[in-house]
This record gives C-alpha cells, structure tokens and sequence, in this order.
C-alpha cells in the first residue's frame, strides 16, 4: 500500500510539469498500446513486459507472458480497460522525466522505450484476492506477530529473516529472525512504532527503527547503481554503524 502513496505524492510533485502533449515519438507505441487493450490482443501486452512483474504485496508477482496472459482479466478489468481505450495518447499520457511515461495520475507507466513498467490500478479482484491472502498469511505467523493491518516486505540477508508489517496510523513493525527460522516461530526481536522515510523522488525509502540505543533501519532501493542490492540492512549503535548487510526481497 506504502508503494501506491508514494506513487500519488509523485504525480502531485510532476503533474504541473506535464502540460504539454506527448512527443510524437511516443504517441506511436502509446496508440499501439491501446489498440491492443482495445482488441483484447493479451499476448501483445503480454510481449511488452520485461518480468518478472510485482504486483501489490502479497499479490504474487507474475513470472512470465504465460502467467500474464492467464491473469490478465484480473488486472484489466472493465474499468481499467475503459480508462485505457478512451484515453488520448497526445493529451492523456504524460512523459513525466527518466521516470517514463504515465496514464493520467499514474495508473500505468509505460518506458520511453514502450515497455509496460508498472500497472499501479488494483481491480477487485485483486483487491479481494489480497485479503484472502493476507487472511491466509496471519495464519502461518506465530501468534505474537499475527495482528497488522496490511503486510510490507519480507527482507532476506545472509544471517537474518526480516518482516516489516503496517499496523496502521504511521506505526511499522519489525520483526527478525535467524535466516534459517520459520515465520511461524517467535521472532528473535520485534520493536514497532517503526517510520517510513521516502529517499528522494525515484522510489527509494527506508524503515527506521529504534531499540535503547540501536537503530534498524531497512532500504528499500528502488534506483539504484546498476549493482546495487533491491534492499539492504543497516544497524547502528550510539550512531555508529556495527551492521550493513545487503538483502533481497522475498516474492510471494
């Protein structure tokens, strides 16, 4: 859900920057795009995607054209497809920088090079299939850790398993155990009243969270280095750093 909020507060920071038509260039694969929503070509879409591609957590992420082509009706639904085939390519796609190129206030993000990036709309099916999924997820938890209202990442490093949970109002919660534990036992450390920073405007955000005086904070890297790891986990105590491990996020 954090990731749709940060994508509204985007838009609102470009949208004044976006006034002009799309350039012609772009125009060209944006009608092509909606050609193919319009005339239910799903492979078509299908082929435009590098994948694996996310949807919201935990969503499963789609793996191939073939997982895409079987989900698509979950994602394009009436509505979406209604917004996309009525839309103008030169008055309602929006180049919105190095970012791409955007469907009114960012429902979907095509690149400049006509890839499919992003679909950030929820249809609701999905939106359903997320509760049951979530629903299902609080079962498998050990019981200390089993009430949130909507879950964040799941952070693997080399020697930690980290789950980061909204219990709402702002408030984040951490908890960890060792890399080879199960979440169903009682994590090693849990410390909530955790925040949420956002790190510049490209998607980059961390959690910050404090014990006594150590403080957790976990990256989520979203642009990065062409290296760099999709999230990492720092510790410092006192303000000095004891800990940084790179960590990868777990798909569902």
């Amino acid at each position: 859900m954090r990731k749709f909020i940060y994508v509204t507060l985007l838009i609102f920071m470009v949208q004044n920057l976006c006034a002009q038509d799309l350039k012609p260039e772009y125009q060209k694969f944006i009608k092509a795009f909606i050609d193919n929503v319009k005339n239910g070509k799903k492979e078509a879409v299908a082929s435009l995607i590098n994948y694996p591609f996310k949807r919201d957590y935990p969503i499963p992420e789609i793996k191939n054209k073939a997982e895409f082509v079987k989900r698509y009706d979950q994602i394009f639904d009436a509505a979406l497809k209604n917004k996309i085939i009525k839309s103008n390519p030169a008055k309602d796609w929006s180049e919105v920088g190095w970012r791409g190129i955007m469907l009114g206030s960012g429902d979907i993000w095509i690149d400049t090079d006509g890839r499919l990036i992003t679909i950030n709309y929820q249809s609701e099916f999905e939106k359903n299939y997320k509760k049951k999924l979530i629903s299902v997820e609080k079962t498998k938890l050990h019981a200390s850790i089993a009430k949130f209202k909507e879950p964040e990442y799941v952070l693997e490093t080399s020697k930690f398993k980290i789950r980061i949970d909204d219990l709402g109002n702002d408030n984040y919660r951490y908890a960890s155990w060792s890399a080879k534990q199960s979440m169903s036992e009682k994590p090693d450390l849990v410390i909530t009243k955790g925040k949420w920073f956002q790190d510049g405007t490209g998607g980059n955000h961390h959690f910050e969270f404090k014990k006594g005086n150590y403080i957790y904070e976990c990256h989520i890297i979203v642009l990065g280095e062409k290296d760099a790891p999709p999230a990492m986990l720092i510790i410092t105590q006192n303000g000095k750093e004891i800990l940084s491990q790179n960590a990868k996020i777990v798909p569902r």
